[in-house]
């Protein structure tokens, strides 16, 4: 070998930390990077336990049967105005099992923690179907139910009824359901009564075209979530020290002195069976185009009282499914958690007669459980026609309360001459009574 030969150069060492490639995979279940050296909200993400699934299946109605313990007939439906189901042929009556009792999920809400999500409560798949197809045990028929308008179909030949029991991953099948208690007659009732108190504003067009008999009964697809949270508030409390006024006449102001202090609060708490709608048509606020915030005044429901998913609840009436999956409705849940521990802290500062302003929140959510629920609701619906597609009315009755509420399109111009001709009434008594005084 030559003595003017070069070496070759050294290779650089291989890079490390975070990112760096490597030779040899990592063992499965090892993790190779050290989650300290993370940043904080990676490594909570990262070292959270995995949602834990609680299996609220029926593996005795899944061939999509429900049968009559007594007679074995499949002819199911709900008892009006109770949460019992009756047999048509023999009449023999039973109860769903409550979930709340079922599934424990009344216990341990001091003790929630990570994300607990039941079996009908889990993500959607994309690639699910709305067609279902069964095989009818009495005569070996093929009956297939469109889930994405019916949970139930009566064999064309020897007339069972099949039911969608199984909980199939598109959403539209829940954990629970909370039966209706109100019935029809008494739903189309509080309508006509709600809207005739308020026909003397109401479009012409809503009064000629007004039919409570077309009231639909909708089961509405929510999450109800129990949750274990901590949160800190941080602001500026007043309390008043002097009141006093400067100028005369018009210039005549109030003013007030206060001392000004920094007020902080630690809430640790509980909530226990949250609704969250999980439909995302529902979800849409846009008061532009809809009415849908009137859903939300009709709350609470007894969910303490829902019972174990059963299609034959179902029967004569709509449903609508869940298109959205927990990680979507987080942010709302947080929202409303923040909201019930502004609630949580407010005794604690009544001391502060001239308010506080709350100017840093924080929340730390330690456990939830999630379960899928569908709750009873009577719609009525009216499209305002105007810009943009115009508007769409609802007034609905809470299907186990009777609570009603609603929006009635109204004649902006007999609102105008209402206002008007109040607002000149009022101004002739304060002339009448300045005069009367001078």
């Amino acid at each position: 070998m030559s003595n003017n030969s070069k070496l070759p150069p050294v290779p650089p060492a291989a890079p490390t930390g975070p990112g760096s490639p490597r030779d040899v995979p990592p063992v499965p279940g090892s993790f190779p990077i050290d989650p300290a050296t993370l940043p904080e909200p990676i490594r909570d993400e990262l070292l959270a336990p995995d949602p834990v699934a609680i299996d609220t299946a029926s593996e005795e109605l899944k061939d999509g049967l429900n049968h009559c313990p007594k007679c074995g007939a499949t002819d199911i439906r709900q008892r009006p105005g109770t949460d019992l189901l009756i047999c048509r042929f023999c009449r023999h009556e039973w109860h769903g099992q409550r979930v709340e009792e079922e599934f424990g999920l009344g216990e341990g809400l001091d003790k929630l923690s990570g994300t607990i999500i039941a079996s009908g409560a889990r993500d959607i798949a994309a690639d699910a179907v709305n067609l279902m197809s069964f095989k009818c045990s009495g005569c070996g028929a093929e009956v297939t139910i469109n889930t994405e308008n019916a949970m139930t179909a009566r064999c064309h030949w020897c007339r069972h009824v099949l039911g969608v029991n199984e909980q199939i991953a598109n959403g539209a099948v829940p954990d629970a359901v909370l039966p209706f208690h109100i019935k029809k007659d008494d739903a189309v009732a509080r309508i006509r009564q709600f809207v005739d108190k308020r026909r003397l504003f109401a479009l012409k067009e809503f009064k000629e075209q007004f039919t409570p008999e077309n009231v639909s009964g909708v089961y509405l697809p929510y999450m109800i979530v129990d949750g274990r949270a901590s949160a800190d508030v941080a602001g500026r409390g007043e309390i008043k020290t002097r009141e006093y006024t400067r100028g005369s006449g018009n210039d005549k102001k109030t003013y007030y002195d206060a001392d000004i202090y920094q007020v902080q609060r630690h809430v640790d708490f509980t909530v226990d069976d949250l609704p969250l709608e999980s439909s995302a048509a529902r979800g849409n606020l846009d008061t532009r185009t809809n009415t849908n915030n009137i859903i939300n005044t009709i709350l609470p429901f007894d969910t303490k009282n829902a019972v174990k998913w059963n299609a034959s609840y179902l029967s004569g009436f709509n449903s609508e499914k869940r298109d959205q999956n927990v990680e979507e409705l987080r942010p709302e849940l947080e929202d409303q958690l923040l909201s019930v521990a502004r609630c949580q802290v407010e005794s604690s500062v009544s001391r502060f007669d001239r308010g506080v302003r709350w100017e840093q929140e924080s929340l730390d959510v330690h456990g939830t459980r999630w379960v899928s629920m569908y709750l009873p609701v009577w719609l009525y619906s009216y499209h305002q026609p105007g810009k943009n597609g115009g508007m769409l009315h609802y007034i609905a009755v809470n299907g186990r309360t009777g609570e009603t509420m609603g929006s009635i399109p109204v004649q902006q111009w007999k609102l105008l001459t209402a206002a008007i001709t109040v607002g000149t009434f009022l101004e002739a008594i304060a002339i009448w009574i300045i005069g009367s005084t001078s």
